[in-house]
């Protein structure tokens, strides 16, 4: 594993707010995407009150090779999940929640019911509250994606998590132009679409440009971008550290292609600053 750079040194996490809400997680038997998939925000984050609830278990059917998240035979779904993340998100008094999931392709619905059975419970029991949700790519199946913008979301994100040439490559089940058409089924729909990629797999500038123009054509209107962090030896390779200064550059070459929102820097994840998008 190559040596991180200084600009990847993570804060350790701390604090009144973090400890309240490493409480309620626990305390609730809840799965989030913060602790399986090692996100490096995770204390900026639990400290300003915000977390990202992994829904439909913590084993995932695919196994991605950038993943940290447990692949192999999922347990039975859990119908008591959609109420515990909604009563969650109560005590923590969000405004806005993220919602994630695991790879459910033993599901005939690939779960898409208990998306839509979470979402409608978690705007029950918190009025006002605004969503994110980070789907799957229910193997491109527009009836499931078209469950979940009709359970109301306010933005429906779903990442392409690399360039098109090493789609094979970094995951396992997935393929570029599948995950292109369930975003273009988001934007038709009228939601906000929202994906995102790693960096310092072994992409070129011109792909990220294309992959930018890609998104672009379909009406993509959130992407972001950050650098690729080995979990584990098994997984793949660092090919390269992006410095902050290309994450930049990046990031205003997106803003002149056209997109609303531009995240990108080193340690930005999929669902950083998820709180300011809605506005």
């Amino acid at each position: 594993m190559k040596r991180k750079p200084d600009w990847l040194k993570i804060k350790i996490p701390k604090g009144t707010t973090y400890s309240k809400l490493k409480g309620i997680v626990a305390g609730y038997g809840l799965n989030t995407i913060c602790v399986s998939g090692q996100c490096p925000n995770m204390g900026e984050c639990w400290g300003a009150g915000t977390a990202t609830f992994m829904i439909a278990g913590e084993i995932c059917t695919r196994s991605c090779g950038f993943c940290a998240t447990q692949s192999g035979k999922p347990f039975p779904l859990d119908p008591e999940e959609p109420s515990k993340i909604a009563q969650s998100i109560k005590l923590m008094s969000l405004r806005h929640a993220v919602i994630t999931s695991v790879d459910r392709d033993d599901l005939k619905d690939g779960g898409a019911a208990h998306w839509v059975e979470t979402i409608r419970e978690i705007k029950r029991e918190n009025p006002g509250l605004t969503i994110e949700v980070l789907i799957p790519d229910f193997n491109g199946r527009k009836e499931l994606i078209g469950q979940i913008v009709d359970a109301g979301p306010d933005i429906i994100s779903h990442n392409l998590e690399t360039v098109e040439r090493l789609t094979p490559l970094v995951r396992s089940r997935a393929k570029y132009k599948t995950s292109l058409k369930v975003i273009e089924n988001i934007s038709a729909s009228g939601k906000v679409s929202k994906s995102g990629i790693m960096l310092g797999l072994g992409e070129t500038r011109d792909e990220i440009f294309q992959t930018m123009d890609d998104l672009m054509q379909i009406g993509c209107e959130i992407f972001t971008m950050g650098q690729y962090l080995q979990p584990t030896k098994t997984h793949l390779d660092v090919d390269e550290y992006i410095r902050p200064d290309e994450f930049s550059r990046l990031k205003e070459e997106g803003l002149q292609r056209g997109f609303r929102i531009v995240e990108s820097a080193p340690l930005v994840r999929s669902s950083y600053h998820a709180e300011k998008h809605i506005r």
